[in-house]
């Protein structure tokens, strides 16, 4: 196959990074499948038309089955709120359309689950599925996941994980759709906490079972446009807290908040091993920390690694270490790794059933939390 057409569902943040990695992956991954960029579809009519325009799209539409029924489509990305992604994802896999969808998968479990059969029946025909967890894909995160492979902390006996922004730290943003479990689903859980177990499953395997505690902070919000004083409900979460125990026996606390002000993408983990400690954070994601309990105790400490062209594949961007890769290089490594599934050159992580497994963790943590004990994640 000398290309692939390429059609995108939604305009906005994330229809932007989608629309960047497709355009841009063949320049970075120059043995990859060409993309073509064949119709994008935003329900209104002029973002479409001047969304295609600026993104290099050949065509558009405001009904996104055009895409399904689209021959010149072979993959599609869907970059919609929430709620839309089972729809769109299980009929564009029936189509016989490759998926590249944002997480979460869904509002619920049953939606992952069905998302997941979707793609499992999709897979025998060879159609392909991936979704949107960009920070795994991070050329410090797979050195640290070869780090840990090769023993250089020895036995990993903890993982820890705090994820913090402060976009709803503001007691008075107006309430929106986001804030209703019916319309948005989990809060801080399904927006950050989902990031931070796929940093955990990636790097030390799957978790069991989670013990857990959620609040929400700022019960109410002022309704937009509202002179009165009206206020909405918050549903959902603002912070959330776990124990966890991985399936291999390993321990762990994962920790997120969407109200943490001076948090912009605290995304920090620290893998304890018995011989050393491997430390990330996502505000400083062209570092890795790494401790090893050797030499002269009087000389010990943490080296600083700055990612560089012997950690892959940052070389594909950069020919020096230090100069850095940021969020948009992440989504377009993301898309090389799909596009090298598609063409059955290697696998690709995380697929629908490894993002279900993920799912799986963060509503474990809200079921544990209602229930007041431990809840099996696996």
């Amino acid at each position: 196959m000398d290309s692939i057409g390429v059609g995108l569902i939604g305009t906005g943040y994330m229809g932007k990074c989608h629309a960047t990695a497709w355009g841009s992956v063949k320049a970075r991954f120059a043995s990859v499948t060409t993309p073509r960029l064949e119709m994008l579809c935003d329900a209104n009519e002029t973002v479409a038309r001047d969304c295609a325009q600026a993104f290099g799209f050949a065509n558009y539409s405001t009904n996104w089955r055009d895409l399904l029924e689209n021959p010149a489509v072979d993959v599609i990305s869907v970059t919609t709120p929430n709620g839309l992604h089972p729809e769109m994802a299980i009929e564009a896999l029936q189509a016989g359309k490759h998926v590249w969808c944002e997480k979460p998968m869904g509002l619920t479990l049953d939606h992952a689950a069905s998302m997941t059969t979707a793609a499992q029946l999709a897979s025998k025909k060879g159609i392909k599925t991936q979704l949107g967890y960009n920070y795994v894909h991070n050329p410090a995160i797979i050195h640290a996941q070869k780090l840990i492979n090769d023993g250089a902390i020895g036995n990993v006996i903890h993982f820890r994980g705090q994820v913090d922004e402060d976009y709803m730290a503001d007691p008075l943003l107006p309430w929106t759709w986001r804030c209703k479990i019916e319309d948005g689903g989990l809060g801080t859980l399904g927006d950050l906490t989902c990031h931070l177990v796929s940093l955990a499953h990636y790097l030390i395997g799957d978790i069991a079972k989670v013990l857990a505690d959620i609040d929400t902070v700022h019960k109410n919000r002022p309704l937009p446009n509202s002179t009165t004083g009206e206020t909405g409900t918050v549903e959902n979460e603002d912070m959330a807290q776990a124990v966890i125990r991985f399936k291999s026996g390993i321990s762990g606390l994962l920790s997120s908040s969407r109200v943490a002000w001076g948090r912009k993408s605290m995304l920090r983990i620290e893998i304890h091993g018995d011989k050393g400690m491997i430390v990330f954070d996502q505000e400083r994601m062209n570092e890795l920390e790494l401790f090893q309990a050797t030499g002269d105790r009087a000389t010990r400490g943490f080296t600083r690694i700055l990612t560089g062209p012997e950690h892959l594949p940052y070389g594909e961007f950069c020919p020096a270490a230090g100069h850095q890769i940021g969020f948009n290089e992440l989504k377009i490594i993301e898309a090389a790794q799909f596009l090298g599934a598609i063409a059955d050159e290697k696998t690709n992580w995380p697929n629908f059933e490894a993002g279900q497994k993920i799912e799986h963790v963060i509503h474990g943590v809200s079921e544990s939390a209602r229930l007041g004990r431990w809840v099996e994640t696996n």
